[in-house]
């Protein structure tokens, strides 16, 4: 039976180890050739970790190949890109993956480490999605995935530079998907937790053993392929999948004579209200709710 990823092209950032090496091979084995991208080593081609992953795919009858660019560095990415279209014609699915720590409280954080790590994460993805963005376009057709962490969504001490970059993807997701859509794009988000080395001595070696990255790819897999969601944050770890969604209260409407900090203390618990929580599609349709629940509070005091 012929696989749906047949033909297509996919790009996987961080590939060389950890969860970026595990979504590269889940791809290469549902058909698809596959760009296994890492930093360059000295000599600035792959270096021998992405190379490996590379031999691996070929030995179990895939496609692939490595290319070293830094995502932090759009020119270098733009350049990959250009190499990938000249040797197979297309880009079908991007996994924005690679990233780095520079963790440590914030009072003691150097700005340095905090930039360094936006531009890996946030920027070096917004660099891939650019440089694919157009061929995506013309294809009619793109499978972009993200990714967040339970750091951006819920924090995590000692990591605000790793935190904020994270969370910036939802941002990113929700307006690439939007300005994608009637392209074909759909765009997503994986929030994995998986043991790797950005965990080492983290973890209970019982709660290690069934946080392996391989049982992550798989919603990898499921947002690279023609079933994937639209702008859905998918969180994955010990073959447990789930979805994560932001969403906001109806809200409370408070007159201009009692918007003092003593009248939101007396409306925060129905402000907070979660039975009447629901998703809001874009900025307007916020702007949307909040003149609909002020006008229809006017009429009740009218």
């Amino acid at each position: 039976m012929t696989s749906e990823f047949e033909g297509q092209v996919a790009i996987v950032t961080g590939a060389a180890t950890g969860l970026g090496r595990c979504h590269a091979l889940a791809l290469a084995r549902a058909g698809a050739r596959v760009v296994v991208n890492d930093i360059a080593g000295p000599d600035g081609d792959a270096g021998g970790a992405a190379q490996a992953v590379v031999a691996e795919i070929r030995a179990s009858g895939g496609v692939a190949v490595a290319e070293g660019a830094d995502v932090a560095d759009h020119a270098q990415v733009e350049a990959m890109v250009a190499r990938v279209l000249a040797r197979w014609g297309r880009i079908d699915i991007l996994v924005n993956n690679a990233g780095i720590l520079r963790d440590r409280s914030f009072a003691k954080m150097e700005m340095a480490d905090f930039e360094k790590v936006l531009a890996v994460h946030l920027t070096g993805s917004a660099n891939c999605c650019r440089a694919v963005w157009e061929v995506m376009r013309q294809q009619g057709y793109g499978r972009i995935v993200l990714t967040t962490s339970s750091s951006g969504l819920y924090g995590n001490f000692g990591q605000a530079n790793y935190g904020a970059a994270k969370t910036g993807m939802i941002g990113l997701m929700t307006t690439l998907q939007e300005e994608g859509e009637k392209y074909g794009i759909r765009v997503n988000t994986l929030s994995p937790f998986a043991a790797t080395g950005m965990t080492d001595g983290l973890l209970s070696p019982e709660d290690a053993a069934q946080l392996t990255p391989e049982a992550v790819s798989p919603a990898v897999v499921f947002m690279a392929s023609g079933h994937a969601p639209r702008k859905t944050i998918i969180g994955a770890g010990a073959g447990v999948f789930s979805v994560i969604h932001v969403v906001e209260t109806e809200g409370v409407y408070l007159p201009p004579e009692g918007r003092s900090p003593d009248d939101f203390h007396a409306a925060f618990e129905r402000m907070s209200d979660l039975h009447t929580a629901r998703q809001i599609r874009t900025g307007f349709d916020q702007a949307s709710k909040f003149t609909g629940t002020a006008n229809r509070a006017r009429a009740v005091f009218a």
